[in-house]
């Protein structure tokens, strides 16, 4: 039997999708199939929009829909603790919780060699720059003062290896930089192997009442 193409099609796309495999591809096509036109295109309005209407903070690096992101303008927020996270799901899963009210810092991934994935591929430079009090962006900042605001840095990357590997390459460039900043690692509350984002708010908040100093 020929598959039409427009099926075809729809059913290779989403396998492209993480997780998906061709059996759920297949699923989901044949459901779409019976959903109303009107719904489907809505759906395929709110794709087109995905990118249209969201930016990247030039900041934190979170997704939002205005530079700087609805955190980073906000005036109520800790300005002096900046937790760094792997992904924007990872901030959603902590702002969720409420126990939080610093900045945050997006990587956009973990330092990964087996999948070719190094310091340069995230947003780890644009970290330093932040804190740095002689950069560019620390000196032209609000408070004007040439000093850095930020004080602890919450390493709050994901505690698998290579997220391990990631916030100890951060804590090595920090001190190389000799910037005397507080690093604390997120408390063990988190299973080894577990991601950020599937984590309940009673974990996350003991990780994040139970950090330590990390050396």
């Amino acid at each position: 039997m020929r598959v039409p193409r427009a099926i075809q099609n729809l059913i290779e796309s989403f396998e492209r999708l993480p997780g998906v495999g061709p059996k759920s591809a297949q699923r989901l096509t044949f459901y779409l199939l019976h959903v109303p036109q009107g719904e489907l295109d809505k759906f395929s309005q709110s794709v087109q929009n995905l990118k249209k209407d969201t930016v990247l903070c030039s900041v934190c690096f979170l997704i939002g829909e205005s530079d700087p992101c609805d955190i980073c303008s906000d005036e109520k927020r800790d300005g002096s603790t900046i937790c760094i996270v792997e992904n924007p799901l990872d901030v959603l899963s902590l702002e969720k919780n409420g126990k939080y009210n610093g900045l945050y810092h997006v990587l956009h991934g973990r330092i990964d060699p087996l999948n070719n994935i190094g310091p340069d591929e995230i947003y780890i430079k644009q970290l330093l720059e932040r804190v740095n009090p002689d950069s560019i962006e620390v000196k032209n900042s609000s408070n004007g003062s040439g000093k850095p605001a930020v004080k602890e840095i919450i390493l709050a990357t994901n505690p698998t290896m290579e997220g391990e590997a990631t916030a100890m390459y951060i804590l090595k460039q920090l001190r190389v930089q000799g910037l005397e900043l507080k690093v604390t690692r997120i408390g063990r509350g988190l299973p080894v192997g577990a991601d950020i984002e599937y984590a309940d708010e009673v974990t996350l908040q003991r990780a994040m009442e139970g950090r330590q100093a990390y050396e």
